[in-house]
């Protein structure tokens, strides 16, 4: 019963990380760790206003 329950905080925990960006965020920070060691990785809040230019300047058509 108790593993039953802490897989489902996990599950939940994972849900509420990706839907808020979080788990985004630390996968950039790795990736950039990773590809630019000497660069200090943005904050959040920068991290944050790129994603907002990117998908500003790349909209996606809709129907509606």
């Amino acid at each position: 019963m108790r593993r039953r329950a802490v897989r489902i905080l996990r599950t939940v925990r994972w849900y509420l990380r990706e839907l808020t960006g979080e788990a985004q965020y630390e996968r950039y920070c790795a990736r950039h760790r990773e590809r630019h060691p000497h660069l200090p990785a943005p904050t959040r809040r920068e991290f944050d206003e790129q994603q907002a230019r990117q998908r500003e300047g790349q909209p996606m058509s809709r129907c509606c």
